[in-house]
């Protein structure tokens, strides 16, 4: 068997993350859980102005918005004035719903819901306002193991494969394994994981099931341990190395039997390029189990179009071959 190993990105179904962006939607949706129980329970005071908050919260995030994307003189006043209005805004909501909460009612299942929803986006628009005031008015870089890139979407990873376009992709890697016929033997999503972190894992559950003669990757798997291990249990691993290779890996990588196995691995692409085309290159389900299901079933779906294909493809075949003896025994007949 054969084996070809790359990764692409399944994007999430999310918007373009900005932390002012973020901080809206946060508040959005705990003042759509307000409005929820206002409506539910008309008893409830102190939001008759709800469509205020909206107007103005949202009319203060575009002017960060475009007070960020403008230039000029004084541009840096300009974006800081506009975060101060905002988080003050933002500030002044948080304090009014955690004042009510206490107040609001619990009678059933769907109020508890409600509740621990309100809480949970009412956090992330605390967490928001924390990053918005460092970045903006205190100038600090905020790591990236603090950002989240979508309060719906959160195992959303902000991923950079060196490409230009796209420069960022928003979603998770997934790396696939097809065999000489182009069939998807394993897959995996990966947790925040780079290529050359999952060769290990791939390799127990590849071999395992299935007894391998070549196997190709691309340079982003490589590192000395994996193509050591791969060699112990492979005859044939097609890894090029990333970086400069010495004079013994020069040879080998220039060899002519590793040259047309590496040129063979381009199939890859045109497998990834065909999942795409067929709806996973963006993922519109919404949660992560969610997420997971609908790239279990494009594969699925992948690997039965392509048995289909080739069956139809040996039907025709054979009446191809019936049709040509028929007319043989036809013309010997006559």
């Amino acid at each position: 068997m054969g084996l070809k190993t790359d990764s692409f990105v399944v994007e999430s179904n999310v918007h373009f993350p900005t932390d002012y962006n973020l901080m809206w939607d946060s508040m959005r949706k705990s003042l759509d859980i307000i409005e929820d129980f206002v409506d539910k329970y008309n008893f409830l005071t102190g939001w008759r102005k709800m469509s205020n908050w909206y107007y103005e919260l949202k009319g203060l995030m575009r002017e960060l918005g475009k007070a960020n994307s403008s230039s000029g003189v004084n541009k840096d006043k300009r974006v800081k004035a506009a975060a101060t209005k905002y988080l003050d805004k933002a500030r002044l909501l948080v304090k009014k719903i955690e004042k009510e909460v206490p107040e609001l009612p619990l009678i059933d299942e769907l109020d508890l819901s409600l509740l621990l929803a309100l809480e949970a986006f009412t956090e992330l628009t605390k967490k928001h306002i924390d990053l918005l005031h460092r970045r903006i008015i205190l100038g600090e870089k905020i790591p990236h193991q603090e950002k989240i890139f979508s309060i719906f979407e959160q195992y959303t990873e902000w991923i950079k494969k060196g490409k230009l376009s796209p420069s960022v992709e928003l979603g998770k890697k997934l790396a696939i394994t097809t065999d000489q016929f182009n069939l998807i033997v394993d897959y995996h999503i990966m947790e925040n994981e780079q290529d050359r972190d999952i060769v290990i894992s791939l390799t127990d559950r590849v071999l395992n099931k299935w007894k391998v003669q070549s196997w190709s990757f691309d340079k982003g798997f490589w590192s000395k341990e994996n193509k050591e291990l791969l060699q112990l249990v492979v005859p044939e691993v097609i890894m090029p190395k990333l970086g400069k290779c010495n004079r013994i890996e020069h040879a080998q990588e220039n060899s002519p039997r590793f040259k047309r196995l590496k040129n063979k691995h381009s199939a890859i692409e045109s497998n990834i390029n065909e999942l795409e085309n067929r709806g996973l290159d963006r993922c519109p389900d919404r949660g992560y189990n969610h997420f997971k299901r609908y790239i279990g079933i494009g594969v699925c779906v992948y690997n039965l179009k392509k048995i289909g294909r080739e069956l139809l493809a040996q039907k025709r075949e054979a009446q191809s071959l019936d049709r040509l003896k028929a007319k043989q025994d036809y013309l010997k007949a006559a």
